[in-house]
């Protein structure tokens, strides 16, 4: 997994107001399936909404917090689980076990998932849409700028390249790649291998290392990184701004 139970979210170092209102919610996807979700909206909103993308866990309390700093930097903000058709919509505790539930997750599921998440935040939040994901959600954040959701662009966090796939060449909105130097779960040339594609294909991206980072280091709770948690930050806020007027909502 990438954040352990004592791993807290770094605050965004431009926060435009609170958290106006917050909790969780249930999705229905296309398919029949029902998803856990949870939404933070901010009491001073930028105009963008923000789709997050959790690690391997799914849905847990460190991405419903970062769901809040999200919202304090002015995002409407939802956050989706992956695994309504293994394990439901029920609470959990820290003994799930999200690797057991990836082994039954395929890409189509979690498109099928976020194109509804997708169509719940712009009814509720009509603008931009950013997907922002960690490690699984990482990899699946830049697979879904090839999926069809008209998404303004694609932020991912150390995202192994595998969950691509087939879309590798086909992303239609630009990428942000936040990538961990000292990455346990891929390795440097495995990223190059990633970005030569995008090259080949043209497609628009950005790819930033911090050096010597590990797997997982957007933490607040590990004083070693926080220059790198904040340096990502401004990296996101910029991004997002710049794209914001590229996609509908």
């Amino acid at each position: 997994m990438c954040h352990d139970i004592d791993s807290r979210p770094p605050a965004a170092p431009v926060v435009t107001g609170g958290v106006a209102a917050h909790g969780a919610w249930e999705i229905g996807a296309a398919d029949g399936n029902r998803f856990r979700a949870y939404r933070a909206a901010p009491a001073v909103p930028n105009g963008s909404n923000v789709l997050l993308l959790p690690d391997v866990r799914g849905f847990h309390p460190f991405y419903a917090s970062l769901a809040h700093r999200f919202a304090e930097a002015g995002f409407h903000t939802l956050v989706m689980d992956y695994y309504g058709r293994s394990a439901g919509t029920g609470s959990r505790d820290d003994a799930f076990d999200g690797f057991a539930h990836l082994a039954l997750l395929e890409p189509h599921h979690v498109e099928t998932d976020a194109a509804a998440a997708a169509d719940a935040i712009r009814a509720w939040h009509p603008g931009p849409l950013f997907s922002v994901g960690f490690c699984l959600g990482g990899g699946y954040s830049w697979r879904l700028a090839a999926s069809g959701l008209d998404l303004a662009g694609a932020v991912g966090f150390y995202g192994p390249p595998r969950f691509l796939g087939d879309r590798t060449a086909q992303p239609s909105a630009p990428l942000l790649m936040l990538l961990a130097g000292d990455d346990v779960a891929t390795t440097p040339e495995q990223y190059a291998t990633l970005t030569a594609a995008f090259d080949q294909a043209g497609k628009t991206y950005e790819a930033h290392v911090y050096d010597g980072a590990p797997h997982s280091f957007f933490d607040d709770s590990d004083d070693q990184w926080q220059e790198a948690c904040t340096d990502a930050w401004h990296r996101i806020l910029a991004f997002t701004a710049r794209h914001s007027g590229e996609a509908g909502g």
